[in-house]
């Protein structure tokens, strides 16, 4: 029979934080006791150990094997899982060893024993590690979708109680399917209806990652769709042609904009959410990954009165953010700073900010008409599309005001001729472009697990010629970071992102080949002999840095160039 544990924890509470605690689910208490008691999650857990006296389990030791044969159910309403025996012990065939992140209570073993007929022996194991292998094992939202099964078999339950119960497993799956995907850093979520089941993959750190889904998910498929297409406001009935919508979703004390976006194929509706939100802490130039020699030369620029910054990359790349940070660097009471974003992904104080709305004919051109009325000094535009978008933007930074904004190229020359294929006159370009940065993410080495291991010569020639770097650039270099995996990065050796960024600054050196419409091979060309960065310089003082390894930055400087 389990005893009641007194916890020099909970006593070190208040009274209202003990009641809140003890409110959540228990995979969630040991988290929230750390929090309120400002320490870090493993001494909070030595301290649950000594105040029970249970044994301490380590991961290696939970059980595949007979967790598939314990009710779902059971596993997620008490956030256990069962526990091999430690080496050179023998295994009760009467008992279940279970491993629990809270002390359990009396009832707890009733209902273990009416569920396997055997009596519970229990451990302690660390929350985050019990979530970890239930939902890699079973799948996010499993105990939503198993409870909803079990509901749906019982004889004597009527059909609209059924209804009523595998909607309600829905909401709670979908809801737990962004929770995950919040707490993993992901930026995008797709629904992607397969033959026999339904995948769902994030996108982080700019690579998509699989989900693991409970076994049962391809019942709830439509349902979830439609779940879906409720929150953004779309028709569900519509199955046919391609919907756009958004949702503003609720997590704790932030409000998340996502943008949902859903096409026809042959298996079912695809569904996909980017993950925005505006609360989101924003990032300085030095946090995106600038170099005190790229801070001065964007400085320079940032302080002039007039002028157009044109940020360029491809979708994901950071630009958005980068942006941001410029307005953040200049921001003042001394400045009207106006920005029209679509969407706006950070509220910056201070700053007049408005959305893009299609619907009714408040598109980019006709914002920033507007916004030139309102006695601007700098000027926001999210992103150049067409050509009244770039003429109105460039004639503005030739009028007095300091221009912002970003155009899709591969990279900072192709800015210029895409201007030009716009229909700008090229004279105008030239007097009005200040500084085109072309910049891309790549991963970031978790700086918990990496390590530094020798580099052949040969090899990191060759990875220098790929980046266009001269053999001078290897010159002292014996050893360079390489990723390796830890429980900190999800066994990636990846963790979080940074910036590399080709930075070509506007003179009089490139004057004369913009106005006769030279190619972006010619402005290159030029903007190198006048110290223009690449990608592959930036890259690779990412890599001495120990921020990201060279394998990443070959990567990525690769699928930029078209290699």
């Amino acid at each position: 029979m389990t005893v009641s544990f007194e916890l020099s924890l909970l006593a070190d509470l208040t009274e209202q934080q003990r009641a809140l605690v003890l409110e959540l689910p228990r995979g969630q208490r040991l988290e929230r006791v750390a929090e309120f008691l400002k320490l870090e999650l493993p001494v909070v857990f030595a301290r649950l150990v000594a105040d029970t006296g249970l044994p301490e389990v380590p991961p290696e030791r939970f059980d595949l094997e007979r967790l598939g044969t314990t009710p779902v159910r059971l596993v997620n309403e008490y956030h256990c899982v069962p526990v091999r025996p430690a080496p050179g012990e023998d295994a009760d065939p009467a008992a279940i060893a279970l491993a629990t992140g809270w002390p359990p209570e009396s009832p707890m073993d009733e209902w273990v024993y009416a569920a396997t007929g055997l009596e519970p022996r229990w451990h302690l194991a660390l929350p985050d590690k019990l979530a970890k292998f239930i939902t890699q094992n079973l799948g996010v939202g499993a105990e939503s979708l198993d409870a909803s099964a079990d509901a749906s078999g019982l004889a004597d339950q009527s059909r609209e109680d059924e209804a009523e119960d595998e909607n309600a497993a829905v909401i709670r799956f979908v809801n737990q399917v962004v929770a995950q995907a919040i707490a993993d850093g992901a930026t995008d979520i797709h629904f992607e209806p397969q033959e026999e089941t339904l995948r769902i993959r994030y996108r982080i750190d700019g690579l998509l990652v699989a989900v693991p889904v409970p076994e049962n998910l391809e019942r709830f498929q439509d349902a979830i769709t439609s779940r879906l297409k409720i929150m953004a406001k779309l028709n569900i009935s519509e199955r046919r042609l391609p919907q756009d919508g958004r949702i503003n979703y609720k997590v704790g004390a932030n409000t998340l904009d996502i943008r949902l976006s859903t096409i026809p194929t042959i298996y079912g509706e695809s569904v996909s959410l980017r993950l925005l939100n505006k609360k989101s802490q924003p990032l300085s130039l030095e946090q995106l990954g600038m170099g005190a020699d790229e801070r001065e030369k964007i400085a320079s620029v940032l302080n002039l009165p007039h002028g157009i910054v044109l940020v360029t990359g491809p979708t994901g790349s950071g630009k958005s953010t980068t942006l941001n940070a410029f307005l953040r660097e200049i921001n003042s009471t001394s400045r009207r700073i106006i920005t029209i974003e679509d969407p706006i992904e950070y509220e910056v104080p201070g700053v007049n900010q408005m959305q893009v709305r299609s619907e009714i004919g408040l598109g980019f051109a006709e914002g920033l008409r507007h916004i030139l009325r309102q006695d601007p000094n700098v000027i926001m535009v999210g992103e150049i599309r067409d050509r009244d978008t770039a003429d109105i933007a460039i004639r503005a930074s030739l009028t007095g005001h300091l221009v912002f904004s970003t155009i899709h190229t591969n990279d900072a020359p192709g800015a210029i001729t895409r201007l030009t294929d716009m229909g700008i006159e090229p004279f105008l370009i030239a007097s009005g472009v200040e500084l085109v940065i072309a910049q891309r993410l790549v991963r970031r080495l978790c700086q918990q697990c990496r390590r530094f291991e020798p580099v052949g010569y040969t090899t990191l020639l060759d990875s220098l010629a790929v980046l266009e770097l001269p053999p001078g650039s290897a010159a002292g270099v014996t050893e360079l970071p390489i990723p390796v995996g830890c429980e900190h990065c999800r066994g990636m050796g990846y963790r979080g992102r940074v910036g590399i960024f080709e930075i070509l600054r506007i003179g009089e050196h490139l004057h004369d080949l913009i106005v006769r419409r030279e190619s972006a091979r010619a402005i290159r060309k030029v903007g190198l002999e006048h110290g223009m960065q690449t990608l592959g310089q930036s890259g690779w003082k990412q890599v001495r840095a120990g921020l990201t390894s060279l394998e990443e930055i070959v990567r990525v400087v690769s699928m930029s160039e078209g290699k």
